[in-house]
């Protein structure tokens, strides 16, 4: 499993890399590698607005579909729209494959995120 220490994490096994109060959202390599082959990725729309916890996108795998929860109050400011052709690029470089971009609403939220060392603890405790 490869993490990053440029990154932060949720424990729904997503990265972001913050820039001021824009997000670039992805999912780590241990969820891509749980999800299996990637097939489809159902982007929201640019503008959009999100609650913390509020689905806002699916990925869809070999295995399953999984709705995506916004990891905090945002506007959608831009989505990686090559994934609408090639959505198995998750699976070949996850840390290079952003999703969305995103407005960060409170920089408060991004408090319960975790660095790359507590998040390996993380998914260590989840195997």
């Amino acid at each position: 499993m490869k993490v990053l220490d440029n990154l932060m994490y949720n424990q729904a096994h997503e990265w972001i890399k913050v820039e001021g109060n824009v997000a670039y959202l992805g999912i780590t390599d241990y969820a891509q590698d749980m999800l299996g082959d990637i097939v489809y990725v159902e982007l929201p729309e640019e503008e959009d607005t999100f609650d913390a916890e509020e689905s806002y996108m699916t990925i869809e795998s070999v295995k399953a579909a999984t709705d995506v929860l916004a990891p905090f109050e945002c506007k959608v400011l831009e989505v990686n729209d090559s994934l609408e052709d090639e959505p198995e690029a998750i699976n070949k470089a996850p840390y290079d494959t952003w999703i969305v971009k995103l407005e960060i609403a409170d920089p408060s939220a991004l408090e319960s995120f975790m660095d790359a060392k507590a998040y390996e603890a993380f998914c260590e405790e989840e195997a």
